[in-house]
């Protein structure tokens, strides 16, 4: 519980900041953030994110006292990607092209990804080891450290650069505070091993190379934003994606923090054939919170962009998000509902196949939809390349796991987001948006919600609760 408070706190800090770097810098240089904000995560999937991932599946309590070669190899491998990425970088400014954007900005990119890397790997070892003290302290310093440096920097000097410089020290110094919390004694670089290296990447591998595709999505309509408009529709557009992204991402994100480390839990303890009873628990839990949860957001949000969002992005941001949130639906299930299934098997191969669907259907729609005054085209597009993507991985899923959540359980989860959403949408259509407003939605949207979880014991979300609260109640 103490690691979800954790995550919940980072998220909600994360969207503060992203709220604070856009309205001090700007539509326009925001828009130049967002950008090189994209490289950056595009960078860091590419060189980076298989260590978090092969500290999530692989690496435990267990296997840090029995098996001291997988951290020794996560370390080396992190040590031996960032020089090359140095080396690189310094040879492709001696004899590269000269590229069509600021120079200063890909270097920022590039030492964000790295900084994002170590943070996100520091952040998976902890997790994997349910150290809850650790994982608290590394979000907390975090999150102080990029309030003044990110926030401060883009209050003080305007400066999309300023603000990734801020970043990078946000998360460089925190690793550097909690380093010898996550220590292991008597792990050493050199004891690093090729073969290991090899299994964790053919673990990882599939899952890189289809996030790869998903972080290029955004960056290429980005880039197309700011070729055929300009960079003020870029940062509209972006901030839209990045906090409908953040928000949606969160709720599957805070249920993915304790699922999936159960479901590997599982697999050590008891095999894969209750390693996999539990990802499809995992699964019908994840869809009975992540629809919902997306149903109110696009009920909530005249109020919520009345309320938090810059006065300047008001207006495209709600148009924006409103295309994006099906794409969004459709990748936060995907990657914390349905990905399980084959992370779980260790067969990840089906992930690139559903990635490539995706851009192939997102470039047809963009082909197809016409041009406008703005970029909803390409906000149509890209959500339908996400839909895609979940339509693809759920036909190999189905393939792949033969135990499924129970139908009960989707089409209740189905039926009370309906009875929810018919409820609200005159309060959105009639209530002026405000804080007022947005507090009556919540309450009843959660209100009706929750009663039809507890008629119809949704995910078993009602027994849940009720083991919770017995002897918690037997104690008052």
């Amino acid at each position: 519980m103490k690691v979800l408070l954790a995550f919940l706190a980072n998220t909600i800090t994360n969207f503060i900041i992203g709220l604070m770097v856009a309205k001090f810098l700007g539509p326009e240089e925001y828009g130049r953030f967002a950008l090189a904000f994209s490289i950056a995560v595009v960078v860091q999937t590419a060189l980076y994110d298989w260590l978090r991932l092969s500290a999530t599946r692989f690496y435990s309590q267990r296997t840090r006292e029995s098996d001291p070669i997988i951290r020794s190899t996560l370390g080396s491998s992190f040590l031996a990607i960032t020089a090359l990425l140095v080396i690189s970088t310094f040879a492709y400014s001696l004899v590269g092209p000269e590229l069509d954007f600021d120079n200063e900005l890909i270097l920022l990119a590039l030492a964000t990804a790295t900084a994002n890397g170590l943070f996100d790997y520091s952040t998976a070892l902890a997790r994997a080891r349910f150290e809850d003290g650790a994982y608290g302290r590394l979000v907390l310093v975090k999150n102080l450290l990029a309030f003044a440096l990110i926030g401060g920097g883009a209050f003080w000097f305007r400066s999309a650069g300023v603000a990734l410089a801020g970043g990078v020290a946000s998360l460089l110094g925190t690793v550097f505070f909690a380093r010898d919390a996550l220590r292991d004694p008597g792990v050493r670089c050199l004891d690093a091993e090729a073969e290991t290296v090899k299994q964790l990447m053919a673990y990882s591998a599939p899952i890189v190379a289809a996030h790869l595709v998903y972080q290029t999505m955004p960056l290429a309509a980005r880039a197309i934003v700011a070729s055929v408009y300009d960079f003020a529709e870029t940062g509209q557009f972006a901030l839209a994606y990045d906090l409908g992204m953040r928000a949606v991402m969160a709720f599957g994100s805070a249920l993915d923090v304790l699922l999936f480390q159960i479901a590997v839990a599982a697999h050590e303890e008891h095999g894969e054939d209750r390693a996999r009873e539990q990802v499809a628990h995992n699964m019908s839990v994840v869809f009975a919170f992540l629809l919902p949860a997306c149903a109110g957001l696009w009920l909530v949000m005249p109020s919520v962009e009345a309320l938090i969002v810059p006065g300047q992005f008001r207006g495209p941001f709600g148009h924006y998000l409103g295309l994006l949130l099906p794409g969004l639906f459709a990748m936060a299930f995907l990657n914390f509902g349905v990905n399980p299934v084959f992370q779980i098997s260790k067969r990840t191969a089906p992930l690139i196949v559903a990635a490539v669907a995706a851009a192939a259907v997102s470039l047809l729609l963009l082909f197809l939809l016409p041009w406008g005054r703005d970029a909803s085209n390409l906000a149509v597009a890209q959500a339908g390349g996400y839909v895609a993507a979940l339509v693809a991985t759920i036909y190999f899923a189905l393939r792949a796991q033969p135990v499924w959540p129970s139908f009960r359980d989707l089409f209740a989860a189905a039926v009370g987001t309906g009875i929810m959403f018919l409820a609200l949408t005159p309060m959105r259509e009639s209530m002026s948006p405000g804080f007022l407003t947005l507090v009556a939605q919540i309450a009843a949207g959660a209100g009706i919600y929750g009663v039809m979880v507890a008629a119809f014991d949704i995910a078993g979300l009602r027994g849940q609760a009720l083991a919770w609260l017995r002897p918690r109640l037997v104690r008052a």
